[in-house]
């Protein structure tokens, strides 16, 4: 299964208890499902642990059962009922004859478990989370943008600070940070999505460090490669142009240490001098030997 899956799969294994947080899920469903009109409720999923938990769910919330259930390549739920819709829409608060837009009923979301559940809903039908191997993302998926807005309240007073935006006629919220999907899937009740989300983050970022590391150890051995062949090819000129035997004692040493240790840094050739040198003697000394192959050529 997807990651996305799993997620759900890990959500749907909450057990269904308190009436008032079976009814705020169940609202969270209806909310972000495709269809809720006075003639039809219809909810489609691919989730098949969503799939056997929505019977259940609605029963325990509405005391109702589906008039008709699909099963293909995504289960198709649906009510057709008049009667059935309306003590549905009773149950979440919500008049067809007062208003022509479904609405999230805040006085069902008093309670924390109940805002956690009536999350959990939403994104049980209307939700997805990208596998973070590949990126981090999570999103709240809804054809209603009045509802889209009023669950970006409920969030923002929660604590979370999701994006809105609208794609293909769908309101969207989304999180695109590896943290706050995983604060997000802990508040929902999916631990271990969120835990494997903190884990594929610190594996990439000490993958990350490595990589960093590695690279600035290949860039500074590229310079000090670089440097040492400027140096050796100095002291070679000043070699075939017999010069380098006229130089003072210091300075044929550091040219004899420096050509036979072409790979070493400035701090491993200063250890090899008896007495050690400094990085900064030793640094002037090859100056100077650059300087006068540079003046000899």
């Amino acid at each position: 299964m997807s990651f996305s899956a799993n997620t759900k799969a890990e959500l749907c294994r909450d057990k269904l208890q308190k009436k008032c947080c079976t009814l705020a899920e169940a609202c969270g469903v209806l909310l972000y499902c495709g269809t809720v009109t006075p003639e039809l409720i219809r909810i489609v999923t691919e989730s098949e642990t969503f799939a056997a938990r929505l019977p259940k769910l609605f029963f325990r919330a509405f005391r109702v059962e589906f008039d008709e259930i699909q099963n293909a390549a995504k289960s198709s739920f649906l009510i057709t009922d008049s009667a059935k819709i309306r003590t549905i829409f009773s149950a979440i608060g919500y008049s067809p004859e007062i208003s022509i837009t479904l609405h999230v009923n805040y006085s069902l979301l008093e309670n924390d478990c109940c805002r956690r559940s009536f999350l959990r809903g939403a994104f049980l039908c209307g939700g997805s989370v990208t596998d973070p191997e590949k990126r981090y993302h999570l999103e709240l998926s809804t054809n209603r943008r009045k509802v889209s807005l009023e669950t970006l309240s409920l969030l923002l007073d929660l604590g979370f600070q999701p994006k809105d935006t609208i794609r293909n006629a769908s309101s969207i919220l989304y999180f695109k940070q590896s943290e706050a999907i995983e604060d997000f899937l802990a508040y929902l009740g999916a631990p271990v999505a969120s835990m494997e989300i903190a884990e594929a983050r610190i594996e990439k970022e000490m993958k990350n460090k490595i990589n960093r590391i590695v690279n600035c150890d290949t860039a500074n051995t590229s310079k000090i490669v670089e440097a040492a062949q400027t140096q050796i090819a100095a002291i070679r000129r000043l070699e075939a142009l017999g010069v380098l035997e006229t130089l003072p004692e210091k300075l044929r040493q550091t040219a004899q240490l420096r050509v036979e240790n072409p790979e070493s840094n400035l701090t491993e050739l200063a250890t090899l001098f008896d007495p050690p040198l400094t990085k900064s003697a030793l640094n002037h000394r090859l100056r100077k030997l650059t300087e006068l192959g540079k003046e000899e050529a």
